[in-house]
């Protein structure tokens, strides 16, 4: 992220500002679904908003701009407010993925209907995106990021939460298992990628970057 804006500060502040709005939509995502299916935990703490101060956590905030990698604040739910506890909860896990996803749809689709033409132009580095351009496939790219990584299987992703929705019902042994360790787990992966280079995630969500690039027509 300090690399991005020491060598193109626009596409910096760009990326910076969806960034926030994208974590916030997928927080408030998680809130407004609990709240619907009945828990208002959320909604109590203030977390029913868009507002970026009710969710940025600033560890989180400071650890994205450092080392490219963090985190919002998780979103608070209370299982035993909803009506069927273990499924609603995998509602809410999937509601902040689902959110991301949407968004990336959107801005593929706006992307399309703009055309290629209207999104590149001849810069002083040959053929690049128009700020338009930018704004749009960052605001795609990043969506489709965080949706991938936020279903991950592991704890405390939200892909965790979901499959261990489905393992609580089959083994719920093997689910406290997962829930204990996950969180240490997944650390381990992000510091191997940082200090080794060789990114088990990066593996994971490439692939579908390159399918925004498809969607949005810039292939």
């Amino acid at each position: 992220m300090l690399e991005i804006l020491q060598n193109d500060i626009q596409a910096g502040v760009i990326l910076i500002v969806v960034l926030i709005f994208s974590l916030c939509f997928h927080e408030f995502s998680h809130a407004y679904v609990a709240y619907r299916l009945g828990d208002d935990t959320a909604a109590y703490q203030g977390r029913l908003t868009l507002n970026p101060l009710a969710h940025l956590d600033p560890i989180g905030s400071i650890m994205l701009l450092l080392v490219g990698f963090g985190y919002a604040k998780p979103v608070p739910i209370n299982p035993l407010n909803f009506n069927n506890p273990r499924k609603d909860s995998m509602k809410v896990g999937f509601a902040g993925p689902a959110s991301n996803i949407l968004l990336c749809l959107v801005g593929c689709l706006i992307m399309r209907i703009l055309g290629v033409e209207n999104l590149l132009e001849v810069g002083r580095r040959g053929v690049e995106l128009t700020v338009l351009g930018t704004i749009l496939y960052y605001f795609s790219s990043i969506n489709m990021t965080l949706a991938v990584f936020n279903l991950i299987p592991i704890h405390p992703l939200d892909g965790g939460q979901i499959f261990g929705g489905f393992l609580d019902k089959i083994n719920p042994g093997l689910s406290d298992q997962l829930r204990e360790y996950g969180p240490k787990v997944l650390m381990a992966i992000i510091f191997l990628g940082i200090f080794t280079g060789f990114s088990i995630i990066g593996l994971l969500i490439y692939p579908f970057q390159y399918l925004v690039t498809l969607m949005a027509g810039l292939y």
